[in-house]
């Protein structure tokens, strides 16, 4: 009998807008309702909508187990959590962004919410063109399973450390080619002063959140293919994770510091899912590789998030100095020249 993974789920055209639209539908939400006055976000407020988004992402979930059966459901259910455990080291980076470039945090809203959507537009893109990669080349595979174990010993490597995101090649270029004011003007990325057209810090803080967008995308497509190989969870795990992040980032805002180990963590998720890529495309050539069940890897993967977090929280709590840092995958120039 055929796994989940060797069939297709044959999700209808309709099937897809349909959910598309969903998803549309809870951004304009958001632009229209939260985001459409700039304000800092409350606890309570950021565990209302951390909720809401959690519960329709769950709520997809027991509709795709019900409507396609449980292999499905539980490929899904795998995926969100991938990709869920991904977005918490998305939000260390984008609280490095706000905090460096002193994003005032009325507008901090706003700059996620920009992020998710691009973060989304990038994603699907990447989807695609790994679908059709997947779909030609078996070997692809094994392309995807390399890139994710070597960004996890990469990560593992550097997982104390944080990236600088003003020494981003686009910020860089950024700041030679276009004249920056000083300070923020609302929301504006250009302002016209003296007749003279100026970008703002807000133009700057985009661009270093769209090259971090398109890095994580590179990491986070291949691992969620490494549990779910049909477009359509892929599409749907990844939609739903971003939809919350923003939520999630106020939500977890004073908890971030305390996250000690999770880029380690996250570190031997990307491996593991890297070595089970390579075991699934041998395992089609020799039987006697063994593949790596969906359910187990959900059961490895979660074991790994409550190992990491546990561990985090005790190492917060007996040395308050410890901080976390959302890990790197290459260590910085200086210091490779100092060994």
């Amino acid at each position: 009998m055929n796994s989940a993974a060797e069939l297709s789920m044959n999700v209808s055209m309709t099937v897809w807008l349909v959910t598309i639209a969903a998803i549309l539908a809870m951004i304009i939400l958001d632009l229209v309702t939260v985001s459409a006055k700039p304000h800092e976000v409350k606890f309570k407020e950021a565990t209302l909508w951390s909720i809401f988004y959690i519960a329709v992402a769950v709520a997809f979930g027991i509709w795709v187990q019900s409507q396609y059966g449980n292999p499905w459901g539980t490929e899904y259910f795998a995926g969100y959590l991938v990709e869920k455990s991904l977005s918490v080291d998305n939000l260390f980076v984008f609280a490095i962004i706000l905090a460096q470039f002193a994003v005032p945090s009325i507008y901090q809203q706003r700059v996620l919410l920009i992020g998710v959507i691009l973060a989304l537009v990038l994603r699907a893109i990447f989807i695609a063109i790994g679908a059709a990669a997947l779909a030609a080349f078996a070997f692809t595979f094994v392309i995807f399973g390399a890139i994710l174990i070597w960004t996890g010993f990469g990560l593992m490597r550097h997982w104390n450390q944080d990236p600088d995101p003003s020494e981003n090649f686009l910020v860089k270029r950024v700041r030679k080619i276009t004249p920056i004011t000083d300070e923020y003007h609302g929301t504006k990325l250009f302002v016209r002063i003296d007749g003279k057209r100026w970008a703002t810090p807000m133009f700057l803080v985009m661009i270093a959140i769209g090259a971090t967008d398109l890095l994580f995308a590179l990491d986070s497509i291949p691992a969620t293919f490494g549990v779910t190989q049909e477009p359509f969870l892929v599409f749907a795990a990844n939609a739903f994770a971003l939809l919350g992040l923003r939520a999630l980032y106020f939500l977890l805002k004073g908890l971030l510091d305390k996250l000690v180990y999770l880029s380690l963590g996250l570190a031997f998720i990307l491996i593991f899912i890297g070595a089970k890529l390579v075991m699934l495309y041998l395992h089609k050539i020799f039987e006697a590789v063994p593949k790596i069940e969906t359910s187990l890897s959900l059961i490895v993967i979660a074991a790994i998030l409550v190992v990491s977090t546990v561990a985090s929280l005790i190492k917060s709590k007996r040395d308050p100095s410890a901080k976390a840092h959302a890990g790197k995958i290459r260590g910085d120039k200086k210091e490779k020249e100092t060994k």
